[in-house]
């Protein structure tokens, strides 16, 4: 779990982070594949982080942003609103879903050298505790397991600002060369 703060700071970091990025000339969008020819997947996310490159556009639609990121090491954040929300008011298990997948892919990634990528086999998630729109941020910390040659695994956890455990998951990755016209 990352270092215990507060909500505000929480929403603080998450806004700087945005702008950050935005300020860097980055925006929504699909990266061209001659901008990610020749970078780390650690490369990739710091570009991602300083606007060098866009960010993924879901980002803007679940309000969630990459807060962090190290070797094997990923920190999403995101703040439920009510459009995250299912009919009896609480937060879609979809929402935490990607919230988990985006650091565990992150985590993974981060850990690719040039000229690899990867993609989820398998992801396992548990929902421990209900969110609300009222719930304020919640991040998701990953780290890598096992780093193989073609198979990656990670965990996440989900927590508030107060350290409650919202949710938890694991991942199963397949690494692979990408096609020499991608690299």
């Amino acid at each position: 779990m990352t270092e215990r703060q507060s909500s505000e700071e929480w929403i603080l970091q998450q806004a700087r982070a945005r702008q950050r990025a935005q300020d860097g000339g980055g925006q929504a969008g699909i990266a061209p594949l001659a901008k990610l020819a020749g970078k780390s997947g650690l490369q990739v996310l710091e570009a991602m982080m300083s606007g060098e490159l866009p960010y993924p556009p879901m980002n803007e639609t679940l309000g969630l942003d990459l807060i962090e990121i190290g070797d094997g090491h990923a920190v999403f954040q995101g703040i439920p609103s009510r459009a995250h929300c299912n009919p009896m008011g609480t937060v879609h298990g979809g929402w935490y879903s990607t919230l988990l997948d985006s650091a565990l892919g992150c985590a993974v990634q981060s850990k690719l050298p040039a000229g690899r990528a990867y993609t989820t086999a398998e992801l396992s998630v548990k929902l421990v505790r209900s969110a609300s729109e009222k719930t304020g941020p919640l991040r998701a910390t990953a780290h890598v397991v096992h780093h193989g040659k073609q198979l990656i695994t990670a965990e996440a956890k989900v927590f508030d600002a107060e350290g409650r455990l919202y949710a938890h998951a694991t991942t199963t990755c397949l690494a692979f060369e990408l096609a020499p016209a991608m690299r």
